[in-house]
């Protein structure tokens, strides 16, 4: 077969890696969509007990739902928003069962590049077809392309705890003690976190929303203690466009967040960086930088929701174009860069923006944008629709942008403040219970608010009262 005449392999068969099998059938090319897991969205399953910030109008791309209306299938109310079990049961296992004969499970690629043709070489590159290598049950097979959508997202290489980017110390080490993303609090893992103080690190929509699992679970468990860590200057900064927010259900996400904040239901340290993990006894001490000052936090548990970083290591053998810090693909950095931008709207962007050296090779949806966070998945829709257009030779429909997203409110501007008037701990004038509880037992509020059992010790001679517990509340 001529280069011409093979499939277009997709790799992955979340929401994305589908929406491009199903673009690309509707014009009338064949795909090969491989999935590691064994069953289409393997990643979500992982977290389909979070309730989702998009509405479903966001959730479903055009050309999966033109086919699966040839079925009989009905769209859920677009106004209504789901949960990642929802996504799966009324939207992507329907479509799987669509797209059945183009999709292959337990089929974990490992490495893509050119046929015959290393990295280095050049001459007469773009004319040889791509070589997929992938693990399966009976060992390793190999599939030539056409071309490569590569929609394997991010879930599985989460960022590490550390403040500069690598594993805290003793991170690996206490890995049984740590969960990355959303764990079920509520659920399957209640007698994990019950009772226990735990740490949740990261100031994005993830960290959120485990804070609030984790104070629902509180409000049954009252021993359970919880201790928000980040590295952001202000804790305002986490709680995002609140009612400014065009998605509701992602504004409410802050609020709920700033709400558990103000009522001390959640403690806060921040700015805290964190440089290593020791186990003490049966417990963990996590130990790191609370502004300029040494601080220890003693816990249970530790959640890292710090975001997530790309895999690149099967595309070893593929010339890449990728953003120098945050490794998001082909010219779209600037777009997304969170030092910039505080929001998930962005120019929409499709084949031109996401090209790479390697004609003919795409990175779509979540691990297209590398390690930033503000990706929508309605974004990824248009992304597919684009490379699609590309691929199958129709430069105009490649180039048009057929994509609103959602204003927050805050793109691109620090999130509006607002005042918290947090007196002087422990004084007369000050209701017990304003800034000394609910514990986590600061060290500091120790000598004051006759709490023991400190949770959190501060090294610092001067250290008021207050001034571990949301310090930048009182400022």
């Amino acid at each position: 077969m001529t280069p011409q005449e093979l499939r277009v392999i997709v790799i992955g068969a979340g929401p994305v890696g589908l929406a491009a099998a199903a673009q690309l059938l509707a014009r009338g090319a064949e795909p090969l969509v491989l999935e590691a897991g064994p069953a289409v969205a393997h990643n979500i399953r992982q977290w389909g007990h979070v309730g989702m910030f998009t509405p479903w109008r966001f959730c479903v791309d055009r050309a999966a739902a033109a086919l699966l209306a040839t079925r009989g299938w009905k769209h859920p109310p677009p106004d209504d928003v789901p949960t990642g079990a929802d996504l799966i049961a009324q939207y992507l296992e329907p479509l799987a069962k669509a797209l059945a004969p183009y999709i292959e499970f337990h089929a974990r690629v490992i490495a893509v590049t050119r046929k015959g043709f290393d990295k280095v070489r050049s001459a007469g590159r773009e004319e040889l077809p791509f070589v997929v290598r992938v693990q399966g049950p009976d060992g390793v097979r190999r599939f030539e392309a056409r071309a490569v959508i590569d929609a394997s997202g991010t879930w599985t290489a989460p960022n590490p705890m550390g403040a500069d980017g690598l594993p805290a110390i003793g991170e690996e080490a206490a890995a049984d003690r740590i969960a990355s993303g959303i764990p079920d609090v509520l659920g399957t893992e209640r007698t994990r976190y019950a009772g226990k103080t735990t740490a949740v690190v990261g100031s994005g929509h993830s960290a959120l929303n485990a804070l609030i699992e984790l104070a629902a679970l509180r409000l049954e468990a009252t021993a359970t203690r919880i201790v928000w860590l980040m590295r952001k200057e202000r804790v305002e900064a986490a709680f995002g466009g609140e009612t400014a927010d065009a998605l509701p259900e992602r504004g409410a996400l802050g609020s709920q967040a700033r709400a558990l904040v103000e009522s001390g239901a959640v403690e806060v340290l921040t700015p805290f960086r964190i440089s290593e993990i020791v186990r003490v006894e049966n417990r963990l001490r996590i130990e790191g930088e609370h502004g300029d000052r040494s601080a220890s936090i003693i816990a249970d548990e530790i959640v890292v929701a710090t975001g997530f970083r790309p895999d690149l290591s099967m595309l070893r053998e593929i010339r890449l174009a990728l953003d120098p810090w945050l490794e998001s693909a082909g010219t779209i950095g600037p777009l997304i860069d969170p030092n910039l931008h505080s929001c998930g709207t962005v120019r929409p962007h499709g084949a031109k923006e996401l090209a790479h050296p390697e004609a003919g090779f795409f990175i779509a949806g979540m691990k297209s944008y590398g390690r930033a966070p503000t990706f929508l998945l309605a974004t990824g829709h248009e992304q597919v629709r684009s490379i699609a257009a590309a691929l199958t030779g129709d430069v105009e429909a490649a180039g048009r942008v057929e994509l609103e997203l959602p204003e927050t409110g805050v793109c691109n501007s620090r999130p509006a403040t607002r005042d918290v008037a947090v007196a002087a701990c422990c004084t007369t004038e000050t209701p017990q219970g304003a800034c000394c509880a609910p514990k986590p037992d600061l060290a500091a509020d120790a000598a004051c608010c006759g709490t023991t059992a400190p949770v959190v010790e501060i090294a610092s001679a001067t250290a008021s009262c207050c001034i571990p517990r949301s310090h930048e509340l009182a400022e």
